[in-house]
């Protein structure tokens, strides 16, 4: 069984040895995304744990559709989160991205996990788990 890589300039590119996603034996892993820009690779939102939660769900959008796949395909996202207080402030921006974005209501599963994150910018990271398209 073969994979395939999945690239978009659509979300930031990699910043290391890793792929956006990975397609393979009809599942679609997309890699941990952080708020940045796609178009400039910066961090956005210092500060702002909202901005940069739909920041990053707009990263994991856009590499779900360079794969044929959307958002109604995720099994699970897992989001990674530095600080306990910017719970409240992520779960109600993912609520306003998944009630756009899953017309179905057929919600994703998801979990979160308070970790230190690679930049010190970062309040948050999101990875998911989809079917794929």
């Amino acid at each position: 069984m073969s994979k395939e890589i999945v690239r978009t300039e659509n979300a930031p590119a990699p910043a290391h040895t890793f792929s956006q996603g990975v397609k393979k034996g009809g599942l679609f892993q997309v890699s941990g995304q952080g708020p940045m820009d796609p178009a400039t690779n910066q961090y956005i939102g210092e500060g702002d744990v909202k901005v940069q939660t739909l920041r990053t769900l707009e990263n994991i959008k856009a590499i779900l559709e360079a794969g044929g796949s959307s958002v109604e395909d995720v099994m699970m996202f897992r989001v990674y989160l530095t600080k306990r207080e910017d719970f409240a402030a992520m779960n109600d921006a993912y609520g306003e991205f998944i009630t756009a974005n899953v017309p179905s209501g057929e919600l994703p599963s998801r979990t979160t996990v308070f970790v230190d994150l690679p930049h010190e910018v970062m309040l948050v990271e999101i990875d998911a788990l989809a079917v794929s398209a």
